[in-house]
């Protein structure tokens, strides 16, 4: 029975790579080669790679996207970890019909699509003057992003033993003392990782992207990819050498942060 458990186990962990690493690879290949090659079957793995799609994306639009995407990410997940962490500590520590309540809210907001909230965003955003300023899009990413944040750390800081807190309480800490000394190192696991997620989830926002920046110079790399597709066709060795630079932070981001996202979504807070 073990070795068919194995086995099984086995042909999923390559089904899934296949699934996964056989796009990557066209991309990758893709990158490499001529124009004229892309849809060669004759060419599909044998042909003389060429940087050419990789010199011209090298410019200095692919680094003021790269700054201007740095930037969003990480204004983004600074703001909803100071939203989410200390709501996500007060739902947990909270009893009664209110936490019900308040819970099936962020699972409706979770529920709205997000295009439903452009144009509101949109003419907000146009009179507060943040139309094609990077707090603009921070501000509408950090409202996306915020209620998921909340649900996902909830769980951790229930974890965080009460008995911990009100020892605290005893020796005369306050609720705030509490909070920082006590259950946020306890959850740190859970914050980091939230906090890395929502890095991710940030760093390929499109929608709010192309229509809250008003001038494409200032758009971030996954606008960017976007701009490669027109009227005059698609170069596909740039479209792919782009996509693979793109996904070089990300893929940076993901090896450090592996472990973590592994043992904080399967573990939990506190073992």
């Amino acid at each position: 029975m073990s070795q068919k458990a194995g086995l099984g186990e086995t042909l999923i962990k390559v089904l899934l790579t296949l699934l996964y690493g056989i796009p990557l690879l066209w991309i990758l290949l893709t990158s490499l080669k001529p124009s004229s090659l892309v849809f060669d079957k004759a060419s599909m793995f044998v042909f003389t790679p060429s940087l050419d799609a990789y010199a011209n994306a090298l410019n200095s639009e692919l680094f003021t996207a790269l700054r201007q995407s740095i930037l969003i990410a990480v204004g983004t997940t600074a703001l909803v970890l100071l939203i989410a962490v200390p709501a996500a500590y007060g739902l947990a520590r909270t009893r009664g019909w209110l936490v019900a309540i308040l819970l099936g809210a962020l699972i409706v907001l979770q529920m709205l699509p997000q295009t439903a909230t452009v144009i509101p965003l949109f003419q907000l955003f146009g009179s507060w003057s943040l139309l094609d300023s990077l707090g603009g899009v921070i501000l509408a990413d950090a409202a996306l992003l915020t209620p998921f944040a909340i649900i996902l750390l909830r769980p951790f800081f229930r974890t965080v033993p009460i008995e911990l807190e009100e020892a605290a309480a005893i020796d005369g800490t306050a609720r705030l003392g509490t909070f920082l000394r006590i259950a946020l190192p306890v959850a740190r696991n859970g914050v980091a990782t939230t906090g890395t997620i929502v890095f991710l989830l940030a760093w390929g926002e499109f929608l709010y992207a192309v229509n809250f920046f008003l001038s494409p110079g200032t758009y971030p790399l996954s606008a960017l990819l976007a701009q490669q597709v027109s009227a005059f066709g698609i170069d596909w060795p740039g479209l792919m050498a782009l996509a693979v630079l793109t996904a070089v932070p990300i893929l940076i981001v993901y090896s450090f942060s592996y472990r973590l996202l592994r043992d904080g979504l399967t573990v939990g807070a506190v073992k």
